[in-house]
């Protein structure tokens, strides 16, 4: 793995002449966010504290329910669409998605022998947990990578920007409350204010104002002070909804 000058150049030409819809943007920020904060929270576990290891297996878990969420998301909605289109473009990527469904079942195995080993066992086990976890996490960035580079090349050479969209909107329709709320916890905080401002837009604009009301109580305590001002005003909220949230 190395940086590469030549892609960063072509990516800044091509988003300053013509921007595209990027369907992984936005969950690739929050898939990010929650790998980084989670391992973190694994490498930090204090053993002997039998509720913080609690919490940690139960996050690890979590985690790992989402990451083959989002996995299916993909392989059902955004492959079939390339395929269409560019048959075999999706092969690759497909192929990684088989080898994340075996590594989640690895890794879900280490949690499972973290929550049940004796306490002379768990410094161990938490180191393993650990440094497994990093890994997974290291080739999720690289794969996530591929996807926004190769993948979005396909889409964009096939589709119009509101295609692109309507894919996307199928994917959030398919979501179960739960799943939708737990990727705004994991996304709004780590977005761009730009982007931050536009996600809760449409939603304001689609959702009932109970569910834009509850998003704003869930995101508020994630976002600094700073944010939290640049975000009341992108979105003109009201004393009264800045209350309540």
């Amino acid at each position: 793995m190395h940086v590469n000058p030549e892609e960063i150049t072509a990516l800044a030409q091509a988003e300053a002449v013509a921007p595209r819809y990027d369907i992984y943007v936005l969950i690739h920020k929050a898939l990010r966010a929650y790998m980084v904060d989670t391992l973190l929270a694994v490498g930090q576990l204090d053993v002997d504290d039998e509720a913080a290891l609690v919490q940690a297996t139960q996050r690890v878990t979590e985690l790992l329910a989402f990451c083959r969420s989002h996995l299916m998301h993909e392989n059902h909605f955004i492959h079939p669409a390339m395929e269409r289109h560019a048959a075999g473009s999706s092969q690759a990527i497909a192929a990684d998605h088989v080898d994340h469904e075996r590594a989640i079942d690895a890794l879900g195995a280490v949690v499972q022998a973290l929550a049940c080993c004796p306490p002379s066992a768990r410094g161990r086990m938490a180191r393993a947990l650990y440094q497994q976890l990093a890994l997974f996490v290291a080739h999720n960035f690289e794969h996530m990578h591929q996807e926004e580079t190769a993948h979005n090349a396909v889409l964009w050479a096939h589709y119009r920007d509101e295609e692109i969209v309507a894919i996307e909107s199928a994917i959030h329709a398919s979501l179960e409350p739960d799943e939708a709320m737990l990727c705004m916890r994991w996304m709004l905080p780590n977005l761009a204010p730009a982007e931050r401002a536009l996600v809760l837009t449409d939603l304001r604009a689609q959702a009932p104002a109970p569910v834009f009301d509850a998003v704003l109580a869930l995101v508020r305590p994630q976002l600094s002070a700073l944010q939290w001002g640049r975000l009341a005003r992108d979105l003109a909220l009201d004393d009264t909804a800045q209350a309540s949230a």
